[in-house]
């Protein structure tokens, strides 16, 4: 069971009292709420249509799995730290190749081996576990190479083999140090209006991609004149900000490392464009890993408070260089309830105490920062706009038993103005989403502990009626259902 025992009751309407949480607290714990007034409307859940009511059986995951097309995608549908890394591992078993399409370091998946033990990847494809499985970072991914280089360190010392099984695309920008370090000074420049980034350098990465000056792979390949591509960079960041340390000191210390790395990751440099394309002429089978989620998305997301690039559909076919028309099932990884790092709109948001025991029940610290997560129920209005930029096939509703000890539980099923006009679709207006109202429904808790449930005819009934209201309000299947952090912690439906 997780740590939400003592939460007896979540009222939506924020102006009513709070009950008493048990034996061990004295005070009741008001869940306040920004700016926006509660609508709560309670409906009983539904049975969703028959085309989305498929029973579990203990030969459902596999033929769930045989089912997906040669060409696959696993995405998230909300700010990230969905829990795509699992799903991933769990379908690598099947799949010749797994490849990162966008972002960098800032991706933080955590998955488990068969044995239980943990693993933190931030630049390295999620299927490394499964020995048979290529490992492919792709073109539209930026690369910090003393991270990588740390990950697979850290792999090989843990038994997990990496030699032959990793190509890093040679169209890939190269992330420096100091990319991070003008993505603090960034930060720091935007004061009250800073966006909330990992300061992993991914924004001024991009930027220097996006204004064709960025540094390449391939370039490693040129020492002759890397120094000075290099320089540009780097006299660029001086200029631009006072607190950049830079002189030819510097510079010699960079170069001479990047021999060093460059001689280290000839092995996996590959045109790998080229090799996902055959790949798929071969009709060996491909599984595509985002990162970060749909509501980040430099175009889709709540601007600016995004990552900077598309970590939706789109990316994956300008991040690995493949045809649309090869593009089959895409999966969508929703968590069971909503959580944001950083800056920015959050209407479902969960303030105070409330939040702070959802945080602690699912263990919502930041898998690349340790910083603590944002928490709030699930919202339905965001979840229907990802799906519909992204057409997913199913979707994967992850740490479902995160919410076993709840009474009752709440969905966002819609947005309203302030005036109660309905707003049909999801604002790009920062403004609009700080003001509008969030319109709930109250569906019963199952208040049991689910994490060792295997068929989905095993859920509780309101669990059950909880995944297929989902399903109803979305249009999306549930496929599959995640009730803990361990391999075989899936529910396949």
């Amino acid at each position: 069971m997780n740590n939400l025992s003592s939460f007896t009751a979540l009222d939506s309407n924020p102006l009513s009292k709070s009950p008493s949480l048990g034996p061990h607290h004295h005070r009741p714990i008001h869940l306040q709420r920004p700016r926006n007034v509660v609508v709560c409307s309670v409906k009983p859940s539904v049975a969703p249509p028959s085309s989305l009511r498929v029973s579990g059986s203990p030969n459902q995951g596999l033929s769930r799995i045989e089912s997906l097309t040669q060409v696959s995608g696993v995405l998230g549908c909300q700010w990230g730290d969905e829990g795509k890394g699992k799903l991933v591992d769990i379908l690598a078993q099947h799949f010749d190749i797994v490849a990162r399409c966008q972002g960098g370091a800032n991706a933080g998946h955590t998955i488990y081996n068969a044995e239980g033990k943990k693993f933190a990847l931030h630049l390295v494809p999620s299927g490394i576990l499964n020995e048979e499985t290529l490992c492919v970072i792709g073109n539209g991914v930026v690369v910090h190479l003393p991270g990588l280089f740390k990950e697979i360190d850290g792999l090989e010392s843990n038994g997990v083999s990496c030699k032959g099984r990793i190509l890093v695309s040679d169209r890939a920008h190269l992330l420096f140090d100091f990319h991070q370090e003008v993505d603090g000074l960034r930060e720091y420049e935007l004061a009250k209006s800073f966006i909330g980034t990992t300061k992993r350098g991914i924004g001024p990465c991009y930027s220097n991609k996006v204004i064709r000056n960025g540094i390449r792979v391939s370039d490693l390949r040129h020492m002759d004149t890397f120094p000075q591509k290099l320089d540009l960079l780097l006299s660029d960041a001086a200029s631009r900000f006072q607190g950049f340390d830079y002189g030819p000191h510097v510079l010699k210390e960079e170069v001479e490392k990047y021999k060093r790395f460059a001689e280290r990751l000839e092995p996996f440099i590959a045109d790998t464009v080229f090799v996902v394309n055959e790949a798929i002429s071969e009709k060996k089978t491909i599984l595509v890993e985002g990162g970060q989620a749909t509501m980040l998305d430099i175009d889709f997301g709540t601007y600016p408070f995004v990552t900077s690039s598309s970590p939706s559909a789109g990316g994956i076919c300008t991040g690995l260089g493949i045809a649309p028309r090869v593009l089959g099932n895409l999966v969508g990884v929703v968590k069971a309830y909503t959580t944001r790092v950083g800056s920015g709109p959050f209407p479902t948001e969960i303030l105070g105490k409330g939040g702070d025991l959802l945080r602690f029940a699912g263990q919502e610290f930041g898998t690349t920062t340790g910083r603590p997560r944002r928490c709030g129920w699930l919202d339905i209005a965001a979840l229907k706009y990802c799906c519909q930029i992204n057409g997913f096939s199913s979707l994967n509703l992850t740490k479902v038993d995160v919410l076993s000890d709840l009474p009752e539980i709440q969905l966002g099923v819609a947005y309203k103005q302030i005036d109660g006009t309905p707003i049909k679709s999801f604002p790009a207006d920062l403004r609009d989403l700080e003001q509008l109202k969030v319109e709930y429904e109250v569906l019963p808790g199952w208040k049991s502990d689910i994490s060792s449930v295997r068929n989905y005819s095993d859920l509780p009934k309101a669990a059950r009626q909880y995944v297929e209201r989902i399903e109803e309000l979305v249009g999306t299947p549930i496929h599959y259902i995640g009730v803990g952090p361990g391999r075989d912690a899936l529910i396949y439906k």
